[in-house]
């Protein structure tokens, strides 16, 4: 058994991302990767900031997490994945989820959009 870390995914997370996450069985060697591993790698990743050689070894390789990693990238899934860990409670079902902070036309900072130019960013070629 490995250490927790603060970034390691919750089981209320961790079901809501199982749906996400399972794919059919495929002819072949069975699995040996843990998938709640690879998601908790990825979400240490991104709680740190560290560079993928980085990662602790009590995770998956960083290659494994790596292609993982990809894959969902691909797909789609990983931001379905980024939507779950970030959601303020893991009881909100997936297609539930506020979508308006995505598309919203409002400024992060209000104002920021009347301001005007100043001769320090103006062109010295452009007159005016």
């Amino acid at each position: 058994m490995r250490r927790r870390y603060p970034s390691d995914v919750s089981d209320a997370r961790w079901r809501l991302l199982e749906s996400v996450l399972t794919e059919p069985e495929r002819p072949g060697r069975p699995r040996s990767t843990n998938t709640r591993e690879v998601v908790n790698a990825l979400n240490y990743r991104w709680t740190t900031g560290c560079p993928w050689r980085m990662l602790p070894h009590d995770f998956p390789a960083w290659a494994t997490v790596y292609c993982y990693f990809q894959r969902w990238r691909d797909d789609g899934r990983l931001r379905q994945i980024r939507e779950v860990l970030l959601r303020k409670s893991p009881y909100v079902p997936l297609a539930e989820t506020d979508r308006k902070q995505w598309a919203t036309d409002e400024p992060t900072r209000p104002g920021r959009e009347k301001r005007g130019s100043d001769s320090a960013t103006r062109s010295p070629l452009r007159a005016g």
